[in-house]
């Protein structure tokens, strides 16, 4: 806890996570404010409604997939800073567009096609966005902190994105449309504002020229990052984490409306309950290990998250909807008698997910060269969002084939099985490394 209270207090780590947190707060009042007007206001069919979620998703991940080896590139061969503040720049430009398709649509002055396009298209652009700020934001912690600071510099930044993820996720849910198209350009321009006050951090490598071959450049990264077997091991078993998060980021407004009969509300309550069970978890694990990187935990909180999995399951499996009586708002949500063990088991959820991801994370900034940070965090941005437009699609391919979107929640508990058997292969490497 004085590790990360003496960081919150330097230059070399507020101004970054400040960044950090108006970033993943203006991704996610933006992102969930346009799913939620277009579930609640625009469609009225659960496929459309799935379908929609599962687009939009796979339309901010698809950037990830494909720009992350020269993002990488770039962040490890220019400086870090510099590429910061341009990327905040282009923030601006990319939510003044999204606001217009946010406003637009709530007017109704134009046709329904043309606004959800356009919203999508800003999504789109948050997504490329997001893939060239993604490897800097950990890789340039080994490069600003001390090595004994990187586990607490970590747990701080992935506890501040969900808290961040938090108060957009509850703004999204609870303010009007049009305010919404406000606060997400005021928010670029205050981000792009703290942007200037990140510490340069130069190359730590030689100037090598780009590779713009997308595939040529992905496939030789990621052959290049996997020769060491702890961090193939880590990116795996991160790659399987989101994925989970993926499908159950992509069924919550769904579930909520038409399995739970709950309103936008009730769906920015379960996305903020995840929020705060991932930053409890971050922090926790920070102090279990005391600031020592390890995966050690890894494989039982994943073990548990899965029992959170089953039992969110069962709670909404045995709900009793009332659709005669209209969408339940918060109030008569929480009144329901099975909606606080449903609530407590999402955040079982998040805690453990927390508790098993943030070391993962910390492994690949510590055991990799620090001229090599940002192309590994790059090389498993590909193999998270691989992962994550795979789950996405199997759960469309669920719903196509008739399996109730409930059901479809138990395919997650199979998933954390796996990064279970993941984390436990990496504590092993772990082991054989220290003998070494």
């Amino acid at each position: 806890m004085t590790t990360s209270t003496h960081l919150i207090r330097s230059r070399r780590f507020l101004p970054l996570f400040v960044t950090q947190l108006l970033n993943a707060f203006n991704d996610n009042l933006y992102r969930n404010a346009m799913v939620f007007f277009v579930v609640y206001t625009l469609y009225n069919s659960e496929a459309a409604e799935g379908l929609f979620s599962a687009v939009a998703s796979a339309l901010f991940i698809a950037p990830f997939f494909l720009l992350s080896a020269l993002a990488g590139q770039l962040a490890d061969m220019r400086d870090k800073a510099r590429i910061i503040r341009i990327v905040k720049a282009s923030e601006i430009a990319i939510m003044l567009v999204g606001g217009l398709g946010l406003v637009l649509a709530w007017q109704g002055v134009i046709n329904q096609t043309f606004t959800v396009g356009l919203m999508l298209l800003a999504l789109l652009a948050m997504g490329v966005h997001s893939t060239f700020f993604g490897p800097i934001k950990y890789a340039i912690l080994p490069q600003h902190l001390h090595e004994n600071e990187v586990l607490a510099g970590t747990g701080l930044v992935e506890a501040g994105t969900y808290i961040a993820i938090l108060s957009g996720t509850i703004l999204a849910g609870w303010i009007p449309v049009e305010w919404a198209a406000v606060g997400v350009v005021i928010t670029a321009i205050i981000g792009y504002g703290t942007a200037q006050f990140v510490p340069p951090a130069p190359p730590q490598t030689a100037n090598e020229p780009l590779d713009f071959h997308v595939w040529r450049s992905s496939v030789t990264l990621i052959r290049h990052t996997m020769k060491d077997r702890r961090v193939f091991l880590a990116i795996m078993a991160i790659s399987f984490f989101w994925t989970i998060g993926a499908v159950l980021f992509i069924q919550f407004p769904p579930l909520a409306k038409n399995v739970l009969s709950a309103s936008k509300e009730v769906a920015s309550l379960f996305l903020v309950i995840f929020s705060i069970g991932v930053a409890i978890g971050s922090v926790s694990v920070n102090a279990l290990l005391k600031g020592t990187v390890s995966a050690r935990y890894s494989p039982v909180s994943v073990i548990v998250m899965a029992v959170f999995v089953v039992a969110f399951w069962w709670v909404c499996h045995t709900w009793h909807a009332h659709p005669q009586d209209g969408l339940l708002d918060t109030a008569g949500f929480l009144n329901e008698p099975l909606a606080i063990p449903l609530l407590l088991s999402l955040l079982g959820i998040a805690v453990a997910g927390g508790m098993f991801v943030v070391p993962l994370y910390a492994f690949l900034t510590t055991f990799v060269d620090k001229s090599e940070t940002a192309r590994t965090i790059a090389a498993n941005n590909i193999v998270n969002s691989g992962a994550m437009v795979l789950g996405s699609v199997i759960a469309l391919g669920m719903s196509a084939a008739g399996v109730p979107m409930v059901d479809q929640l138990l395919l997650g508990a199979a998933m954390c099985l796996v990064s279970a058997w993941l984390g436990r292969k990496l504590v092993a490497a772990e082991e054989v490394a220290l003998v070494r």
